[in-house]
């Protein structure tokens, strides 16, 4: 209606302002209203946890959390304290578990405008004998890079938004864990015991195949398979008398992890996506007490390659985050072991923390941890300044890492300078006499190379005379030797992504096996062939030669060419009372060579029997005190004496 003549006002004029406000006031106070800030549970980390173990600290995400009181459910678990984000997002809950039964629960988050719950689950832990059993000097590891080995399931290789193409590079390739389990019969044939695989966790970016990347630390990445078939590989290890090493990454995240945009805390990294330093320089940085902050800042607390967002392990908070997610890891998978990533980057404290935790809990279970630079240049002064069993000066004073063991990347380094950089077989020794920077020099890793070195065949003077002569040494030293998957049968790769090939005949391209198939001792070619056989030599020696495993190191002679060093028990005592030794004789020149050695006052003193175990065409003469010794080209002789 409209106005009349007489001045009067039309309905629309006095009671459309009225019925406006009414109709807000309806909106506001409504259920629709109500709901805009009643609280969500959407994930809580971790997914679930057990009995007998330290209480967990449970993080929980959602939204329009901040005045929400918190409530368990159906237990006799209580909240012993909380704390929630200033966006209301994350929610910190102390739940003490210590007179909880295993069963089911709910938690309960409730404010003025409603209520949200979420499940959960208190289960019995793992029973005695089906705890970690670590890994020794008696076993033989075998570095799997899982997308890269096999792919078992292809129906997990295409994930939405993820490329997957096995021709490319840096592009998802489909090996899982599944691909693992169905060459297992190779694995243990080859003579392997302990099985490390690169990361499992969720790496939801392109790029991300690797699994340093992570998304999220508590679910298994749907390219690899489910956690259910990452405890079937752990069982199927298990029943074959084998071992399973997780790598696991404290460090850093991936850059797509959600926490990048919405830490949980302020403080969650060492600064902020827009925000960080870049992790510079190198950590031999760390091993000087009198530099100052400055130097080593950037090591500790830069995002690594200026893009994985460093995670701050002097947060109490996230350190209990990132030790609470690792005992996770392992009893839910049944792991024996750990690979730790980029371990000099993280604060010794946290290291000390995590150590105790986990030793605590699972006294079986190693570590070893990457001190590695990239280079040639690696020395024993410096990987043993992280090594667990004797407290080094840091920032937080003088404190022992726990770590069981480094990767032995020193000896790495000596292995390729002498047999392919023309360094002398000198420098093996003087890796060696340097054994005594280690608490336990025993525990060491050696290895000729991993997934992130250029394949050794891809150096510019390798041969594989001088591979199997790498292969020589690594299986007869002291330490658990390393194999990275692919190097028993002359795989070639330059630099990372190159040295990241696909196992031949773990993958179907175009319908068809993408190269031979290197699992059938029938389709391999003959350098595979050869390679392969001679690997499965050698571990089959160490397996059946105590002396190789567990015994003692001698040094007895070394020349610009040529290194020989005896194992065995009581080394003081020569061959009396019946002792034996295993003698390695390793010559790199391509001409032969003649090894005269003394053997009195030597491990080999009184021994009066050589029987080859390795060395076509090398000659044995051993008399009262003297060992003579005709060692063919570019190969390797293996004496037992007694």
């Amino acid at each position: 209606m409209q106005a009349s003549r007489s001045g009067t006002f039309s309905i629309d004029t006095i009671y459309l302002p009225v019925l406006c406000i009414l109709f807000a006031s309806l909106l506001l106070f409504s259920p629709v209203a109500a709901l805009a800030e009643r609280p969500t549970i959407t994930k809580i980390d971790p997914p679930n946890w057990w009995t007998g173990m330290p209480s967990p600290m449970l993080l929980i995400h959602g939204e329009h959390l901040t005045d929400c009181a918190f409530k368990l459910r159906n237990t006799s678990a209580s909240i012993t304290k909380q704390s929630v984000s200033e966006n209301g997002h994350w929610a910190f809950l102390d739940i003490s578990t210590d007179s909880a039964t295993p069963g089911a629960f709910l938690i309960e988050a409730r404010n003025a405008d409603g209520v949200a719950t979420g499940s959960y689950t208190l289960e019995k832990r793992r029973d005695a004998s089906n705890q970690p059993r670590g890994f020794s000097s008696k076993d033989v590891m075998y570095l799997i890079m899982t997308d890269r080995f096999a792919d078992g399931d292809p129906g997990n290789d295409h994930q939405p938004g993820i490329p997957y193409a096995v021709g490319v590079p840096n592009a998802w390739h489909g090996g899982d864990l599944r691909g693992i389990e169905k060459h297992l019969d190779y694995l243990e044939k080859l003579g392997v015991t302990t099985v490390w695989i690169t990361p499992v966790v969720q790496n939801r970016e392109p790029e991300s195949y690797h699994g340093y990347g992570a998304t999220d630390l508590y679910a298994a990445d749907d390219h690899f398979g489910s956690l259910n078939e990452l405890r079937t590989l752990a069982n199927q290890l298990h029943a074959r008398g084998m071992k399973l090493v997780l790598d696991i990454v404290p460090n850093h995240v991936g850059p797509a992890h959600p926490w990048a945009e919405d830490p949980p805390q302020p403080n969650w990294f060492h600064g902020t996506k827009a925000n960080h330093s870049e992790a510079v320089g190198t950590f031999q940085t760390l091993l000087n007490p009198y530099a100052p902050w400055r130097d080593r800042e950037n090591v500790l607390n830069g995002w690594f390659v200026n893009l994985l967002p460093d995670m701050n392990q002097e947060n109490p908070v996230v350190s209990r985050y990132l030790i609470q997610n690792t005992i996770w890891w392992i009893e839910e998978a049944g792991a024996d072991g750990l690979r730790l990533d980029t371990f000099p980057y993280v604060g010794r404290t946290f290291w000390h923390d995590f150590h105790s935790q986990l030793h605590s809990i699972y006294p079986k279970l190693t570590t070893v941890g990457e001190v590695f630079n990239g280079t040639f240049d690696m020395y024993p002064a410096l990987n043993s300044f992280f090594a667990g069993g004797i407290a080094r000066s840091g920032d937080e004073g003088s404190i022992d890492t726990g770590l069981d063991t480094p990767f032995d990347y020193p000896m790495y380094s000596a292995l390729r300078n002498t047999l392919l950089h023309g360094a002398p077989m000198s420098l093996i020794v003087d890796t060696l006499n340097q054994d005594g920077l280690y608490p336990h020099p025993e525990r060491l890793v050696p290895l000729i190379g991993s997934h992130d070195t250029k394949r050794f065949l891809s150096e510019q003077t390798a041969t594989l005379p001088k591979l199997k002569l790498a292969f020589a040494i690594l299986l007869t030293m002291r330490g658990t030797p390393l194999i990275y998957s692919g190097d028993e049968i002359a795989m070639t790769g330059g630099d990372d992504p190159d040295n990241r090939r696909n196992f031949p005949g773990g993958f179907v391209q175009n319908g068809q096996n993408a190269g031979n198939n290197a699992f059938d001792s029938n389709q391999r070619t003959e350098p595979q062939r050869e390679m392969h056989d001679w690997v499965r030599f050698l571990t089959t020696l160490r397996k059946t030669t105590p002396e190789l495993q567990v015994g003692g190191l001698q040094i007895e002679d070394v020349t610009t060419d040529s290194i020989s060093y005896v194992r065995g028990s009581n080394l003081d005592r020569g061959c009396s009372n019946g002792l034996q030794r295993v003698l390695l004789i390793a010559n790199k020149a391509e001409h032969p060579a003649t090894i005269r050695l003394s053997t009195g006052k030597t491990a080999l003193q009184d021994c009066t029997k050589a029987t080859a175990l390795l060395g076509d065409g090398s000659s044995v003469h051993l008399s009262v005190g003297e060992l003579h010794i005709l060692v063919q080209p570019e190969s390797a002789l293996i004496l037992r004496l007694n």
